[in-house]
């Protein structure tokens, strides 16, 4: 008998990450490109609210932009958001947690974004990505399943086989994603960092925190728990 006792991880093969609000708090940068947090909370909510209800990709600098005119920003905020684009900070714990998952699990970003900014906005990470999908390269806006599916084929998960979707994990920063993931059977922690409130008819996640901390364990055990 070994007196090695058996490893009780039981990690998923592959994490795909949301970017732009799981781990990049792009709210501060929103913010300060409009002038104030109401201003850029406001100018985030519309632009949110266009990106998921328009489904076929349309450019993403333009969404942006329209949701600034129509909240009444001049054009110098989606300037000035872009000039600060690479100064998007992580959250706190977010390059811990893709430090200690590295050797584990292959790991993906899903984001809406345009292809330019969002591999760009990846690469502030300081990690090496086995794939990144944007909106603009899958075509379509999450939730629609697309994203996903592409980034778990790219993963080399078929995402039309449910068994093999069950082994990978999500990370959100938005409630929206809980409707593409679950539309998938993909299992979701929600960091939910500024506390907004599950958008209705949206299933609830695997687990919800206001920080990243409680993620790691969650992804440690996550094949004991299905």
């Amino acid at each position: 008998m070994s007196d090695t006792a058996p490893s009780r991880d039981a990690w998923p093969r592959a994490v795909l990450f949301d970017l732009l609000t799981a781990l990049l708090d792009s709210w501060t940068v929103w913010n300060r490109a409009a002038g104030s947090e109401t201003a850029g909370r406001a100018w985030r909510a519309e632009y949110l609210r266009r990106t998921y209800g328009c489904g076929a990709y349309v450019s993403y600098e333009q969404l942006v932009r329209e949701a600034a005119e129509h909240v009444g920003l001049p054009a110098s905020a989606p300037q000035a958001l872009e000039a600060e684009w690479l100064t998007l900070p992580a959250w706190d714990g977010a390059r811990e947690l893709l430090q200690a998952l590295r050797p584990h699990c292959k790991l993906a970003v899903v984001t809406n974004c345009s292809k330019a900014l969002g591999h760009q906005a990846a690469s502030l990470l300081g990690v090496e990505w086995d794939v990144v999908v944007t909106s603009e390269e899958a075509g379509f806006y999450k939730p629609d399943p697309r994203p996903y599916r592409m980034a778990l084929d790219r993963l080399g998960i078929s995402s039309a086989n449910a068994a093999e979707v069950a082994e990978a994990a999500f990370v959100a920063g938005s409630g929206y994603d809980l409707f593409g993931t679950s539309a998938l059977g993909l299992r979701t922690f929600w960091h939910n960092r500024v506390g907004l409130a599950r958008p209705e008819g949206a299933p609830a996640p695997d687990c919800e925190a206001p920080t990243l901390a409680p993620a790691l364990d969650w992804l440690r055990h996550f094949r004991t728990h299905a």
